[in-house]
């Protein structure tokens, strides 16, 4: 890509996509353009497009794949698409920034970042949260050792969302521990320096479709360190994280996993509290703090411009280590899917997440 602006092409017409491309909206338009995007309807699509002012609405994923124009493609179907999407984009000569989680479990993973690392293009799971300015606040506190050595992550994600199809359905990669139980996952993973923990301890209601509507986790780390994961389906939960070390605790502030404040807590001396505001949006927005999906796209540009494959901050190494986790955190409470035996989600309904 010899132009500094990077034109993206959208798969999926649905609510993660809008937020999407509402913070696009706040970047520099000479950096960052939305180009098209393609859903299984293509009135749908084009009733899209005109939303977000884009010149292109495609009625396949075959055909956005193949437009000239596109860099990299956003992809926002639920998961269990994720990885025939992906690959239909690499094959395509696109890069790729896909929803989270990457794949339905570590087998996929692994496949799919092959399949790029192989082709030379960039993949990067949207990971967003890791590029919040708090996030990177937490980070640099616990690198100067403000809290001292860290012993104990907590994470907690609790919100009534059972009964949403993606959640509830196995067939749709339904369960917790997949949709938001990853982002308690990854913070403990990033108070850990990515670490992989030396036992996993885990257990979880499943509902009438065996998925988990709810799960409780422990992970523990060698010299007396672990992390306590929580997520639900059913109530609302103060969803705060906290990274607890030998002088003091940091809390980052519910939502936790798009969190805008950050508290220092010491053992001793006063409590710090610092904000960082999201920009303001002119559209309705779907999620929590959406406008912050913005950040990572910034990343994808840096990396694409610098001939880069992977992102220094999700590196595939992460989004692995992740999906282990995740992976042996249902198998101990007792969710698998059909891509676990082998059948693949070509036959499954794309919806958009």
């Amino acid at each position: 890509m010899s132009r500094k602006t990077l034109n993206w092409g959208i798969i999926s017409a649905g609510k993660i996509s809008h937020d999407f491309c509402v913070a696009q909206s706040l970047l520099p338009k000479e950096e960052h353009r939305l180009v098209a995007v393609a859903a299984q309807d293509l009135n749908r699509a084009k009733e899209f497009a005109e939303r977000f002012n884009m010149p292109k609405a495609y009625g396949s994923y075959e055909e956005i794949v193949k437009d000239p124009e596109v860099d990299v493609m956003y992809i926002g179907v639920i998961h269990p698409m994720h990885i025939e999407l992906a690959k239909l984009a690499l094959d395509n000569g696109k890069h790729v920034l896909c929803e989270k989680p990457l794949c339905m479990n570590v087998k996929e993973t692994k496949d799919l970042l092959q399949y790029a690392e192989d082709r030379k293009l960039f993949l990067m799971e949207a990971l967003w949260s890791r590029f919040f300015p708090a996030y990177k606040k937490l980070q640099e506190e616990l690198q100067k050792g403000t809290i001292g050595e860290v012993k104990q992550v907590m994470a907690v994600f609790g919100v009534p969302i059972s009964d949403v199809d993606r959640l509830k359905y196995k067939e749709l990669g339904g369960g917790t521990v997949l949709d938001i139980g990853l982002y308690t996952i990854q913070f403990a993973s990033l108070c850990f320096n990515e670490e992989k923990p030396e036992r996993i301890v885990s257990a979880g209601h499943l509902n009438d479709q065996k998925v988990d509507m709810s799960s409780s986790t422990t992970m523990l780390y060698s010299e007396g360190r672990q992390a306590t994961l929580v997520t639900h389906s059913l109530i609302k939960m103060p969803s705060d994280a906290f990274v607890v070390g030998t002088k003091g605790s940091i809390k980052l502030h519910d939502p936790f996993w798009c969190s805008t404040k950050i508290e220092i807590i010491p053992n001793e001396g006063e409590r710090k509290i610092m904000e960082f505001p999201l920009p303001d949006v002119d559209k309705e927005m779907n999620f929590w703090n959406s406008q912050g999906l913005s950040f990572q796209c910034n990343e994808v540009r840096r990396c694409i411009l610098e001939g880069k494959i992977e992102s220094d901050v999700v590196p595939h190494s992460v989004t692995l280590t992740h999906a282990e986790i995740a992976e042996e955190i249902r198998r101990q409470i007792g969710v698998d899917y059909p891509q676990d035996h082998g059948i693949h989600g070509q036959d499954t309904v794309a919806q958009s997440a």
